[in-house]
């Protein structure tokens, strides 16, 4: 599913390399709402680099401007096989509210079914009580078992 027209027209589209510029920006809006901004390293010209590794769909306004993102990637859990991992979801707060993070989310879904996945998985911070009675409302079983490990190598 790479496109659906809505009735305020923003649609779901894969990213392309064009929209890296937006995102970096958006990232970094997503990090500061995190409270993490020194985290975003990120850049452009990483993300041209790395593009081969790259999936996202983008919420895009007719004016072309993109409210909110979702990256994606695939991965192999040993318990479960194949699987799907949603690592960022972020609508900016002028367009919440509008069903966008339904349609990314639901856009996500299908793309794992559609390439064979048996599990998708993401990541909430506690503290973010929207986004943990959002993804319950899907379905979701959140739990408190797993804590994040990050080593940072570069």
């Amino acid at each position: 599913m790479t496109t659906d027209i809505s009735a305020n027209g923003i649609h779901i589209r894969l990213a392309e390399e064009a929209d890296f510029p937006q995102l970096v920006a958006l990232y970094r809006e997503f990090a500061t709402f995190e409270k993490l901004p020194h985290r975003m390293i990120n850049t452009v010209e990483k993300m041209k680099a790395e593009k081969d590794l790259f999936h996202c769909y983008v919420a895009e306004t007719p004016a072309k401007h993109i409210a909110g993102y979702v990256s994606c990637f695939h991965c192999y859990y040993t318990w479960s096989g194949k699987s799907f991992y949603m690592d960022d979801l972020y609508i900016q707060p002028a367009y919440r509210g509008q069903g966008l993070g339904t349609r990314l989310v639901e856009t996500v879904i299908a793309y794992a079914k559609d390439s064979g996945c048996g599990k998708l998985r993401w990541q909430v911070s506690n503290w973010n009580t929207q986004a943990i009675a959002f993804y319950k409302s899907l379905g979701a079983e959140i739990d408190n078992v797993e804590r994040n490990c990050d080593l940072v190598l570069g």
